[in-house]
C-alpha cells in the first residue's frame, strides 16, 4: 500500500502530520499504544499516530469474529472501561468496536499478521492455543503466535506486558528526552526462561527459539512487523 507523505488528520487538524521511518520508539496519540518504526508525526509538536490509527479503514471485519462488523472510532464508546478482545488490555484512545457484540480490537492488534514468516521461523497468529505460553507458562484468553511446530507459544498481551515492565518511561531517560534507541528499546533477557524447569541445555536451545519468535512478535505487535526492526529488537535481547 502506498501512503500519502502528508496528511491533516482530525485528531490533530492545526498541523499537517509527515509520514516517517525511524528506528526509534513512539507512543501512538491516537491509540495511545507503543509503536516503532513507520508515523505519521508532526514536527512542531509532540505528536504522532500509527499508520494505521492516521489511516484507518471505517468498517472492517476479522476472520476470528466473522459474525462482527467492526466500526472505527476516535475514542472508546460508552462510559466504561473498555478492554482488547486480542491482548485483554484496556482500550484508551482509538478502537474499532462492534456495536452488535461489543467487541473491542486496537488497530495495531487488528493489524497484526496472520503470519510471520523470516524465511525460517514462521508463526501463526491463533485466537486461542491450548498449549502454554513461554512467557507466563499459561493458556489464557489473549491471541497467541504459535510456531509451525507447535513448540514456541506466546501471547500478545505478554508481549504488551514484557514491553511495559521493561520499557516504564517511553518517552523520557533520566528526566530528559532521549534519542538513544539502546535506552528506549526494552531488555527482554531472561524472560523467556521463567517457567522452565528443565535441564540448562534444553532451556537454552529452546529459549534461543522462542527468542527468534519474540522479535518478530514484538516488532508485530508495536505496528511494523518488518525484518530490519525484528533484527534490531532481537540484537537488544541478547545484551
Amino acid at each position: 500500500m502506498i501512503y500519502n507523505k502528508e496528511i491533516i488528520h482530525s485528531s490533530h487538524p492545526q498541523h499537517r502530520l509527515k509520514f516517517e521511518y525511524k528506528e526509534v520508539p513512539f507512543r501512538c496519540d491516537g491509540c495511545k499504544e507503543a509503536g516503532i518504526g513507520c508515523r505519521y508525526k508532526c514536527e512542531l509538536c509532540d505528536f504522532d499516530l500509527h499508520k494505521c490509527c492516521a489511516v484507518p479503514s471505517q468498517s472492517i471485519s476479522h476472520p476470528f469474529y466473522p459474525k462482527c462488523n467492526f466500526q472505527f472510532f476516535t475514542r472508546p464508546p460508552g462510559n466504561g472501561m473498555r478492554y482488547c478482545n486480542a491482548c485483554g488490555k484496556d482500550v484508551l484512545g482509538f478502537v474499532y468496536h462492534c456495536r452488535l457484540c461489543g467487541f473491542d480490537l486496537h488497530p495495531c492488534c487488528y493489524n497484526l499478521p496472520h503470519m510471520l514468516d523470516d524465511g525460517d521461523v514462521k508463526l501463526y497468529l491463533h485466537k486461542k492455543v491450548s498449549s502454554a505460553c513461554h512467557r507466563c507458562g499459561r493458556k489464557g484468553p489473549s491471541w497467541s503466535y504459535r510456531s509451525s511446530c507447535k513448540k514456541y507459544h506466546l501471547h500478545v498481551s505478554c508481549v504488551k506486558d514484557m514491553l511495559a515492565d521493561n520499557w516504564q518511561d517511553l518517552y523520557y531517560s533520566n528526566g530528559k528526552r532521549s534519542l538513544d534507541l539502546y535506552t528506549r528499546i526494552p531488555s527482554l533477557k531472561g524472560t523467556l526462561q521463567n517457567h522452565h524447569r528443565s535441564k540448562r541445555g534444553k532451556v537454552r536451545k529452546c529459549c534461543e527459539m522462542a527468542g527468534l519468535a519474540v522479535q518478530f512478535i514484538i516488532s508485530a505487535v508495536l505496528g511494523d512487523p518488518t525484518a530490519m526492526i525484528a533484527g534490531v529488537i532481537g540484537s537488544l535481547m541478547s545484551k
